[in-house]
């Protein structure tokens, strides 16, 4: 199953907008389920995170400055620069700025295995990359939309999001290793769940496509705006994360991985903050939607072009520059 996850994945999406298209009245309820099923694919995910050695994953300090300048000081440069097409209409301002700013944990530690990137480097540094963006989000949005924008958003759905979709799935996880290495039904847990990955993975992308598609359906004339944006993010984000990648001397697993963080953007996180803003945003959703839909499909083409724009062969160019020779004599 893992090796067909990205067909998979684009199955259970098309899968998604059969069921929200042909049955309407089935959106009010998976829009409820967004939030546990989320919540289970990220307990899933960070039992993956190795946490006796996530110190030595944080003191990895070349790979985690490249993660995190990458996506919260360049990142936020290219979204605000593309956020001006769409500057005149507040609620796709906003719902491509939250998207935009908010780098993936969850399925691009999937797309970086597939193309050879260090996955488990991404994966210790989901938590931080979680921590980061929840705190930076607010002060980018203030500056990129305006102090005005605080007056319509409430901090609880915030709050909420950041306790239930990552501190607890987080502190459960650690629990359930800690259990794993005293106990056979901890290490059975932990097995069960790691089966399940790719299923819950599926099953949360089938849910929100099916929450949405029909809002999508609906607003497709206002959606395509944002279209070219998002896939001008992903071909300006490749270079760009290339090039952080060799000033920060990275090899080539580690690149890809950097690549792949700048790349992909958290909306299946985002979306609970989204479905939670006011009615004169309600188009924000769909804009979250959207980008979903763009960037996995861009997804199946990057996990083959990135090996190709950072390969293995010549890895000495990914790496510190050599000391240039004596000088004869």
């Amino acid at each position: 199953m893992e090796r067909r996850q990205v067909g998979l994945y684009l199955l259970a999406i098309a899968a998604g907008a059969a069921v929200g298209w042909a049955v309407p009245a089935a959106g009010d309820p998976l829009e409820h389920a967004i939030s546990p099923v989320l919540g289970l694919l990220l307990f899933a995910t960070f039992l993956g995170i190795p946490f006796s050695a996530l110190g030595r994953a944080v003191r990895d300090m070349r790979f985690m400055a490249a993660v995190l300048i990458l996506n919260f000081a360049v990142v936020p440069v290219v979204a605000f620069g593309l956020s001006r097409f769409v500057a005149h209409e507040r609620a796709l301002l906003v719902g491509i700025l939250l998207v935009l700013l908010t780098p993936c944990i969850d399925y691009v530690i999937v797309f970086s295995g597939l193309a050879g990137g260090a996955s488990d480097r991404l994966l210790a540094a989901a938590p931080l990359l979680m921590l980061v963006q929840m705190l930076m989000l607010p002060v980018f949005l203030f500056a990129f939309v305006g102090p005005e924008l605080a007056s319509v958003i409430e901090p609880e759905p915030f709050l909420e999001a950041l306790l239930g979709l990552i501190i607890l799935p987080l502190a459960l996880a650690a629990l359930t290793q800690h259990w794993a290495r005293t106990a056979a039904g901890g290490r059975k847990l932990m097995e069960v769940m790691k089966a399940l990955m790719v299923p819950l993975m599926m099953t949360t992308l089938a849910v929100v496509v099916a929450s949405q598609f029909r809002g999508v359906g609906e607003e497709i004339a206002s959606l395509l705006a944002v279209v070219p944006l998002y896939a001008a993010f992903l071909v300006l984000m490749i270079p760009l994360g290339i090039a952080a990648s060799r000033v920060a001397r990275l090899d080539p697993r580690s690149a890809r991985a950097v690549v792949f963080s700048g790349a992909t953007r958290n909306s299946l996180v985002v979306l609970p903050l989204a479905l939670a803003l006011p009615a004169p945003l309600k188009l924000v959703p769909l804009v979250v939607v959207t980008q979903t839909l763009v960037e996995l499909l861009c997804m199946v083409v990057c996990v083959k072009v990135v090996p190709r724009l950072v390969p293995f062969s010549g890895g000495a160019s990914w790496s510190a520059p050599r000391a240039p020779a004596p000088p004869p004599g």
